[in-house]
This record gives C-alpha cells, sequence and structure tokens, in this order.
C-alpha cells in the first residue's frame, strides 16, 4: 500500500468518525427538545438587535423583572414556582436572556455589557417604567451595572445566591480563550457541550449544587434544564463557551459601593461561601442587607419559593 493509500483511508476513516459524531449530536438535539417540557403558551417576544428575547408578562402593580443565572441551562423556568405568589403584587416580566431557554442563541461571545445592554433596552422598550430586578448567581453583576450605568431604569435590587466580588473579576486567561475556542469548533466542540450538559450532570447539579434537600423531587427541573440546554442545537453551545472563557465577568465592586438603589441579598443557607459573600457587599456597602433561607441552596425560588417570596416581599414593601 502506498502513501497516498494510506493516507486516503485515514481521511476517510476520520471522515465518518466525523459524520458519526455529527449523527449522534444530532439524536441528542432532537431526543432532549422532543417533550416541550418548557413550551409557555404565554410567552412573547422582544426583537432585540442580537436576536428575539422571549420572556412572559404576569400580574399587576409596580413592575419586577426576573434574570436567571446565566447558564446554558437555565432559562425563566428558575422563577416558576415563585412568579404566581410575585405577581399577586407586582406585573412580573420574566425573561429568557440572550443565549438562553427559547431566546435566540447566536454565534457571538457573550458578555456583561453586551447583557446589560439588553436590560437597557428591555426596560425602555417593553416595561417603559423604572423596574425593580431580582437576579440570580451570575446575572448579579448584569444587575448591578445596568443600575450604575442607567439609574434612572432601575428601582430595587434584590441578589439571590450572587457571585462573589472577587470571582466577578476573573478575567479570561489562555487556558480559558483555548476553551471557548475549542468548544466552538463544530461537531467536536458540540458533543463535548452534549456530555457537559447530559442528563446525569444535569440531575448531579441539581442534587448537589442547587438543593439542599435530597429527598425533593428534581425531576421535572432536571428535565426542563436539560432541554432548554438543547433547544437551539449546536447554538445552545454559544453562551456556554463565553462563561467557560470567563467572557462574561465584571469587575463591580466600584458599582457596588456607589450605587444608591436599596440592595437585598437572599442566599441559601447551605450555599457555600454564604458568609464569606456577604461581608464582601456589605463591606463594600453597609446598607446592603441580607437574609437566609433555611435547608436550601443556590436556588431557594424552586426549593423554597413561599420563603423566597415572604423574604421578597418583606424586602420590596
Amino acid at each position: 500500500m502506498n502513501k497516498w493509500s494510506k493516507i486516503g483511508i485515514t481521511a476517510s476513516m476520520g471522515a465518518c468518525v466525523i459524520s458519526s459524531i455529527h449523527l449522534v449530536n444530532n439524536f441528542i438535539f432532537r431526543m432532549s427538545t422532543i417533550n416541550h417540557v418548557t413550551l409557555n403558551p404565554k410567552e412573547e417576544f422582544f426583537n432585540w438587535k442580537f436576536g428575539k428575547i422571549a420572556y412572559t408578562v404576569t400580574g399587576s402593580g409596580s413592575p419586577l423583572l426576573l434574570l436567571h443565572d446565566l447558564d446554558a441551562a437555565s432559562s425563566s423556568y428558575e422563577w416558576s414556582k415563585s412568579i404566581d405568589l410575585l405577581s399577586k403584587d407586582h406585573t412580573v416580566y420574566a425573561i429568557d436572556l440572550l443565549g438562553c431557554g427559547h431566546s435566540d442563541k447566536p454565534n457571538i461571545t457573550y458578555t456583561t455589557y453586551m447583557y446589560t445592554q439588553l436590560l437597557n433596552d428591555f426596560i425602555i422598550n417593553i416595561i417603559h417604567k423604572k423596574t425593580s430586578i431580582i437576579a440570580t448567581g451570575t446575572t448579579a453583576p448584569i444587575a448591578l451595572m445596568t443600575a450604575y450605568n442607567n439609574s434612572y431604569l432601575v428601582d430595587r435590587l434584590i441578589f439571590v445566591n450572587p457571585i462573589s466580588v472577587s470571582s466577578a473579576l476573573n478575567s479570561p486567561s489562555r487556558r480559558n480563550i483555548f476553551q471557548h475556542h475549542f468548544m466552538n469548533v463544530p461537531v467536536v466542540g458540540t458533543l463535548l457541550y452534549n456530555i457537559c450538559m447530559s442528563r446525569h450532570n444535569i440531575h448531579k447539579a441539581f442534587t448537589a449544587d442547587y438543593f439542599d434537600n435530597a429527598t425533593v423531587s428534581v425531576q421535572s427541573a432536571v428535565n426542563a434544564y436539560h432541554e432548554n440546554a438543547h433547544l437551539s442545537g449546536a447554538s445552545s453551545k454559544f453562551l456556554y463557551s463565553s462563561v467557560k472563557g470567563h467572557y462574561t465577568t465584571a469587575s463591580i465592586a466600584r458599582a457596588i459601593s456607589q450605587l444608591d438603589n436599596c440592595i437585598y441579598i437572599i442566599s441559601g443557607e447551605k450555599e457555600p461561601n454564604t458568609a464569606h459573600i456577604h461581608a464582601e457587599y456589605t463591606e463594600l456597602n453597609p446598607a446592603i442587607e441580607t437574609a437566609t433561607i433555611r435547608y436550601t441552596k443556590h436556588l431557594p425560588q424552586l426549593e423554597q419559593p413561599r420563603d423566597f417570596v415572604r423574604l421578597v416581599r418583606l424586602f420590596l414593601s
């Protein structure tokens, strides 16, 4: 067998492998979204410059904007158990951020600055009023920077287990940049994404990180998060690669210390580093109030929705 024959065989085998992986990826995306568990007939869309943004409006009263955690599997489903309770006192806007849920997932690098632009435009064009915001985890910097840059748009801020001030400073390293680019590679990067966002790994995240009570059924939440992570096929991975590349971080210390907005922090009692994070924020701004919810971790709004809403009402009253 000559050299060119070997090269031809190798190329053919490589093409077969890539084709097989592509078929596997398509099968995963199709099966992950076949049940439409997150379909919401009340869903509306805001035509933004980078794509359509899915959102719902519920209730009446002063406006309240809900921001889910910034994760490829997250969406407004995060608020599904608390939104009806909140809507008794407020007009509640629950948004799927760009790259998440039923919103578009364009092939771009997602940044905090981009998301602050989205919130500015959403409040101006859809809500039309100064609004309070509840933000979970890694969307706390987005809400903070929105209020810092345009204080006339934002009233009160409530953060649910916000990212630490020090973690928000993380900038892309060479390794992070490589991870970002590798994840964006067609077929192979998509397969890696599907492995990271497998049902097993999402279930593990709920039982180990999101919920404290292991006896609480997480299956419906796992189904929703798994579907959300695959709704737009391979495009679902672009936010994930930006988060892994640390492109969604921001320096928030100055904003925390200089904001005049009322700021509240609600944390799960069993969330790691809660005391440290509370101390970081309150040292920068002593006016910040904090509270914890017993028997919860990262998503108290899903795990103990009534206790969560009780605290929100207390803070917003």
